[in-house]
């Protein structure tokens, strides 16, 4: 049992523990190359957000995390079998449920682990907190807390390197061997503000790739994937510290 994950707990430990942040994550159900599980974004979203809520819960931070949300926004690949979409006007609405009960049980901050490149919280934060603005909302994209430079040979954007590498560490039993792992080949855009991303359009994944895979995964490791995902975890965890101790929002800013 995990004391500080909401599904593994009891009332016994609930009823009366003061909790100081709700650790939300959110991934999605896609394919993921041929060798990856379609709950490749939600596994790792839960296991970094145990992990850190975990360490950050052995300094005083407080820290629960809740059931994930295994659906995230896939528009452009509503082409490929079964990958699953969330609008998110969908998101807004579960979270702003969620909201509710932080509000009623006098939690007042909200993390929101996102797995997710398809996700996008910010939009969503800034229109809730103004029906919620004595809860103090935040998101983190784990993936870009550490630099992936130093830990993968080619990170990649969708089941690349990187997701392989931290997928082999963290449930080993759910990954293919790479031998059945297409390349991961990745058609650009064709109009250089897309290419460059300084203008943005949906991708369609029909178009982009034979295999679902943005990134070739041939050289991940088991190691590689621990090493960034205890860089990650450890980044996330001091950050959870750091906000449990925040009284008032002012205190975010230098006086």
């Amino acid at each position: 049992m995990k004391p500080q994950v909401l599904q593994e707990t009891n009332w016994k430990r609930v009823k009366d523990e003061e909790f100081k942040i709700a650790i939300l994550p959110w991934g999605a159900t896609e394919a993921h190359n041929y060798h990856l599980p379609y709950g490749t974004d939600t596994i790792l979203a839960e296991k970094i957000a145990a992990d850190a809520a975990g360490i950050a819960n052995n300094a005083g931070a407080g820290c629960i995390v809740f059931p994930s949300i295994a659906y995230g926004v896939n528009t452009g690949q509503m082409e490929v079998k079964l990958c699953m979409n969330m609008r998110p006007s969908t998101q807004m609405a579960i979270i702003r449920d969620i909201l509710e009960v932080l509000d009623k049980h006098s939690i007042k901050k909200l993390v929101i682990l996102n797995a997710h490149g398809g996700n996008a919280f910010v939009p969503i934060i800034r229109e809730l907190s103004l029906e919620y603005p004595h809860i103090l909302m935040s998101s983190i994209n784990w993936w870009v807390v550490c630099k992936p430079e130093g830990y993968f040979t080619e990170a990649g954007d969708h089941a690349g390197e990187l997701e392989t590498a931290c997928m082999q560490s963290v449930a080993p039993e759910l990954v293919l061997p790479l031998d059945n792992a297409g390349d991961g080949a990745e058609n650009k855009f064709t109009i250089d503000g897309f290419r460059e991303k300084w203008a943005w359009t949906p991708r369609r994944w029909i178009y982009i790739t034979k295999d679902t895979g943005v990134g070739n995964p041939k050289f991940a490791t088991t190691e590689n994937g621990e090493r960034f995902l205890k860089c990650c975890t450890e980044k996330i965890a001091k950050f959870l510290i750091d906000l449990s101790k925040i009284n008032n929002e002012n205190e975010l800013y230098e006086q």
